[in-house]
């Protein structure tokens, strides 16, 4: 922000250029996936996202800058339909969200390392452009590493059957078209917390870059744990003989309650205490991902996981663009106040719509 002279309101625009190329090559690339295969399709895509998020060391203006991180939202829409599809290949129903829970480990140790990767190089005073060379490099060294883990598991029989089967492109599915809506409502939360988390630290409580890092690992590792608790809490309910799409219903439900939380981090009187709020508050917003991101998994399959689950991506990244740039106008304006109350409500609504919309159509087609 500081070289290229932004404000928070054109740092959201630049998040919303991502999360447009993420949105819109979703459908593509999980559709690919499912073509290809997991093996093959993640190989590709990892490499080449990697190479794209080294390739943003060497932009020399926003422009440049833009064109990276379209770049790399374009192929990171991947990321996710590959995980799910991974979930439906190797995991029983009953695993699937806290195989997602995992995922987010993954995602989560991303979250952390990151902030001390940066506050380490930048007390060696190298450029902020460094990081991005070694996430880069990391991403590249993934690939060998997936392909030799990928031989040694067999996959599991599948288990949905010819009824619960995707007909068509999954965006004209009526019941993929609800998950999309019900995933656009609740991961609000999410926006806030992995895009202006460090923000809020520096400009709230007036920490610098480097000591803003050394809170920012907090969240993301609350994160991974509410991953786990809401994976946890469906499977429990799955294998007490409930069903798989109701189970995963309840646990949103707990989870979009528990994100109430949020409208008490303008509230703290200090760092560490908003820190904890907002580690509350992504805690829960990821309880009940897991379970939303599995739903797909549960109605369709392996065979067209990726291309169900590219649909909450594309609605995910539709989210952002919307959201972050009025994000970044909020806080340049009001603050975080605003946010907080405005992120923190639309759970409880995705709840709804995913209880009103998607249970008893799952219910009606079994």
């Amino acid at each position: 922000m500081a070289e290229f002279h932004l404000t928070t309101e054109a740092y959201g625009w630049l998040l919303s250029g991502l999360a447009l190329a993420y949105a819109a090559a979703a459908p593509l690339t999980g559709t690919l996936l499912d073509r290809l295969g997991l093996n093959k399709g993640s190989s590709l895509a990892v490499g080449a996202w990697s190479v794209c998020c080294a390739a943003t060391s060497l932009v020399q203006g926003f422009a440049g800058l833009v064109a990276a991180r379209v770049g790399l939202g374009m192929l990171e829409s991947a990321g996710v339909p590959a995980a799910g599809k991974m979930s439906a290949t190797y995991l029983r129903p009953s695993e699937r969200a806290v195989g997602a829970a995992i995922n987010q480990v993954g995602l989560s140790l991303g979250g952390i390392l990151a902030p001390i990767l940066v506050y380490w190089m930048l007390a060696r005073n190298y450029s902020w452009r460094a990081p991005f060379i070694v996430a880069g490099g990391l991403g590249l060294l993934w690939v060998p590493l997936w392909l030799l883990v990928a031989r040694l598991i067999p996959p599991t029989p599948p288990t949905v059957p010819e009824s619960g089967r995707l007909d068509g492109p999954a965006w004209r599915d009526r019941r993929m078209l609800i998950l999309g809506g019900v995933n656009m409502l609740y991961m609000s939360t999410y926006v806030a917390w992995s895009n202006f988390t460090t923000l809020l630290l520096t400009q709230r409580f007036h920490e610098t870059a480097k000591s803003a890092a050394a809170y920012a690992w907090f969240p993301p590792v609350a994160a991974s744990l509410g991953g786990f608790a809401g994976g946890w809490l469906s499977m429990r309910l799955i294998r007490a003989g409930v069903d798989p799409v109701e189970a995963r219903t309840r646990a949103v439900l707990v989870a979009a309650v528990g994100c109430l939380v949020t409208l008490a981090v303008p509230l703290a009187p200090n760092t560490l205490l908003a820190t904890l709020l907002i580690g509350a508050s992504y805690f829960a917003t990821v309880a009940g991902s897991v379970n939303i991101y599995t739903i797909p998994l549960d109605l369709f399959g392996a065979k067209a996981a990726a291309t169900a689950t590219s649909v909450l991506i594309t609605a995910y990244g539709l989210l952002q663009i919307v959201l972050s740039p009025v994000i970044g106008k909020l806080v340049d304006r009001y603050g975080f106040g605003p946010v907080c109350v405005l992120v923190a409500f639309p759970p409880l609504l995705a709840y709804l719509l995913l209880r009103f919309g998607i249970t008893p159509v799952s219910r009606n087609r079994a």
